[in-house]
């Protein structure tokens, strides 16, 4: 069975931070495209970063610029999400997908439709 599994949510102070795992099972990472995406309390989906197969493009929301850094490790057939300077608007359950795109230096998170499998989403709170 394919499947996405996200840990590492939590409840974080502001200004603290969180790392997030997005680990496969049934199906190997290294050929897949790899987004993350959130929804925060009462507001849309938002995509927050992405990663191509080849680990050459990444690609940021401005939100998260400077203060997200996502990087995958295909030995472990897992990507992480390391979140730092968490703000409360960084409040959501943040998912993780995998697209099997064609292009290796391909990855976007403007479109939830690129992409083929998801996580069941981990929580993340940043509250004093």
């Amino acid at each position: 069975q394919l499947q996405l599994v996200e840990s590492g949510g939590g409840l974080v102070q502001p200004g603290g931070s969180l790392r997030l795992s997005c680990a496969a099972s049934g199906f190997t990472l290294d050929y897949y495209a790899i987004g993350w995406f959130r929804q925060g309390p009462g507001k849309e989906h938002e995509g927050v970063s992405c990663i191509s197969r080849s680990g050459k493009t990444l690609n940021y929301a401005e939100s998260v610029k400077g203060r997200f850094t996502l990087f995958r490790d295909n030995a472990k057939n897992t990507v992480y999400l390391e979140m730092n300077s968490l703000q409360p608007e960084d409040t959501a359950v943040y998912y993780c997908a995998a697209d099997k795109t064609r292009y290796a230096d391909f990855c976007t998170v403007q479109s939830r439709t690129n992409y083929d499998y998801w996580g069941q989403g981990t929580q993340v709170t940043v509250s004093s």
